[in-house]
């Protein structure tokens, strides 16, 4: 690691991009599939903003730093901007934040310096997985749409700096297409995130539908839960309608990574859809087939086939 001082070495800063996207394979297969459609430099840089982002969610998530939990967040937002600045050490008040894979930082750093990204959009990112310790309701949808905002639909902001785009309707249809993969996780994952006391469907929406919270903790799938559904699910297919419009947007070479993320959303909202909407004693998932699928497509993409 170069301290404060020095800048890193092209050695240092190839290692670390190794570390990252170990760290990206490690957390999310699917995603890190995805990713390697993109040209090498590219790729490098998407695994260096992945791991912050999931850095902050397992922060939130794991329950590792218990009560001062809100401090590493603290912390990690202070690493970030140090980190940006060149400051590689870990000195000062700071609490250290253990998790962290050895040489994101330096990822980080030569990443933020190598493309537009503003760092507000990683601070948002943050700020968003703070809203999870503050007792995860929400009463409207306009307000789980702003949390959807801050995880899902800052990352996209900050990828799409790193794909490049021209047109500035890029952002909107990022947001769009940020909300519509929250959405869909949220919907997957109700009966996990009851489990660690959060829920993150609009309570007025659950009241204006008939479904209770307890219907969710008793894994009641009512007619009114299915109603519910389908609103749910025709509202993530909208976002995901507006937010496809990207792609055409971006950079050629970048665009399939987009879109080989989109499709696996795609097949959940399809799943949930052939599951008769029940979540609750049914995850969504893909099916080995679609899996296989999936790959053979990412595996073709990066070799520089492409699909009508």
């Amino acid at each position: 690691m170069p301290k404060a001082t020095e800048a890193p070495t092209s050695r240092e800063i190839a290692d670390a991009y190794e570390a990252v996207a170990a760290a990206t394979k490690a957390a999310s297969s699917n995603f890190y599939y995805a990713f390697i459609t993109l040209p090498i430099e590219k790729r490098n840089a998407v695994y260096a903003g992945y791991t912050f982002c999931r850095l902050a969610d397992d922060i939130v998530d794991d329950g590792a730093y218990g009560e001062r939990t809100g401090e590493a967040l603290d912390s990690l937002q202070a690493h970030l901007i140090s980190a940006y600045a060149g400051d590689f050490s870990d000195n000062g008040d700071r609490l250290t934040i253990t998790d962290a894979p050895a040489g994101m930082w330096v990822a980080l750093n030569d990443t933020l310096h190598k493309y537009p990204i503003d760092r507000q959009h990683l601070i948002d990112v943050v700020e968003g997985c703070r809203m999870d310790l503050n007792g995860t309701t929400y009463e409207t949808w306009d307000q789980l749409a702003e949390y959807c905002k801050r995880v899902a639909s800052a990352t996209g902001l900050a990828l799409i700096e790193v794909f490049g785009y021209e047109d500035e309707r890029a952002v909107e249809y990022a947001i769009d297409l940020g909300i519509a993969l929250q959405l869909t996780n949220i919907l997957r994952d109700i009966t996990e995130d009851l489990e660690i006391g959060r829920v993150y469907l609009p309570a007025q929406e659950l009241d204006e539908y008939g479904v209770s919270v307890d219907d969710l903790r008793q894994k009641r799938v009512t007619p009114e839960y299915i109603r519910f559904m389908k609103f749910q699910v025709d509202r993530a297919r909208k976002y995901l309608e507006s937010g496809v419009r990207l792609f055409p947007l971006l950079d050629r070479q970048s665009r399939q990574c987009p879109e080989t993320m989109t499709q696996v959303y795609e097949y959940l909202l399809d799943r949930i859809e052939k599951n008769n909407y029940d979540t609750l004693n049914q995850r969504a998932s893909l099916t080995r087939f679609q899996k296989l699928k999936l790959l053979s497509v990412i595996w073709l993409r990066s070799r520089g086939v492409r699909f009508v």
